[in-house]
């Protein structure tokens, strides 16, 4: 049975636009680096944790929704301005009121916003703490920096500053802005309780790849929690405008095995040792006024 031309155009529209679709809401894999953005990246960054696959899940199904209405809506239009043109109809119908159809394009929203809503509510409840944590991370933001204390392994804390260009090996300069000199260490597979404070203004921890974003809010303790399945480095940003020198806020979260991360501690504590003194901030590439009264 051979098509007709309108069914034939109407065939490759859908085909189309199940090929963006797919296209748009796929996971961006292979893309390196692990947890960092790339130029002209499509879809969601791959994901190194189980909040971040529930993340994409819901942005898939919410995409495909978001595509089906486009289609049937642009469809609906096409067959309105052909079937009712002047041509085809020199005496327009008066009808003002059809009672099956304003139930149910009344009914089909409020179905589409409780599907949507279901899996939005579990996600949120989802990502809002961890009953079982395996260790805990207090993260504190401050202008401009990151400073975190690991009170599950003698309290130690660091401040984590960003890496200047000409710090980063040629092969990583991409990474400039999003590199620090002292990263977030985790042990791969444990639910890392997060819990965030500000020491100034309102900062946000976000760090995509792992699906956790949290404000740091002077006076108040916020809890979140994140965890990497697989070794790595996930980097993410301050995303509070939080003043000028808000693109010093970088995160880079490292991924490391039980044994390394252990090893990790007992060095850190070394080295850390005297983390309670005033911190000074790091050089940077670029100096500005404004950064060296913020050191000062």
């Amino acid at each position: 049975m051979r098509l007709s031309d309108g069914k034939r155009f109407w065939a490759a529209i859908g085909a189309l636009a199940m090929v963006f679709a797919a296209t748009m809401s796929a996971p961006a894999l292979a893309q390196g680096m692990v947890g960092a953005p790339t130029p002209w990246g499509m879809g969601l960054q791959e994901s190194g944790g189980p909040i971040k696959d529930k993340i994409h899940d819901l942005n898939n199904l919410i995409f495909v929704i978001i595509a089906a209405i486009t289609v049937f809506v642009l469809a609906l239009l096409v067959w309105c301005v052909w079937r009712y043109r002047a041509e085809a109809n020199p005496t327009p119908s008066t009808t003002s009121h059809n009672t099956l159809l304003e139930v149910v394009w009344t009914v089909v929203p409020v179905i589409i916003l409780i599907v949507i809503a279901i899996p939005s509510f579990r996600l949120l409840y989802f990502q809002d703490r961890t009953p079982n944590a395996d260790l805990t991370i207090s993260v504190q933001g401050r202008q401009w920096y990151w400073n975190y204390t690991y009170p599950d392994h003698g309290n130690f804390n660091f401040d984590s500053h960003p890496l200047a260009e000409d710090q980063l090996p040629p092969d990583q300069r991409h990474l400039f802005r999003l590199a620090v000199d002292n990263e977030l260490v985790i042990p791969v597979g444990a639910n890392v309780r997060v819990l965030t404070t500000g020491r100034d203004v309102i900062h946000s921890f976000f760090v995509p790849s792992l699906g956790v974003q949290k404000y740091t809010i002077p006076g108040r303790t916020l809890e979140t929690w994140m965890r990497a399945d697989r070794e790595g480095v996930f980097f993410g940003q301050c995303n509070q405008i939080c003043g000028t020198n808000h693109w010093l806020m970088p995160i880079a979260v490292r991924a490391v095995s039980r044994e390394d991360f252990d090893r990790w501690v007992t060095e850190a504590r070394q080295r850390f040792a005297r983390a309670d003194e005033p911190a000074i901030a790091a050089p940077v590439a670029i100096e500005t006024p404004q950064i060296a009264e913020a050191r000062r």
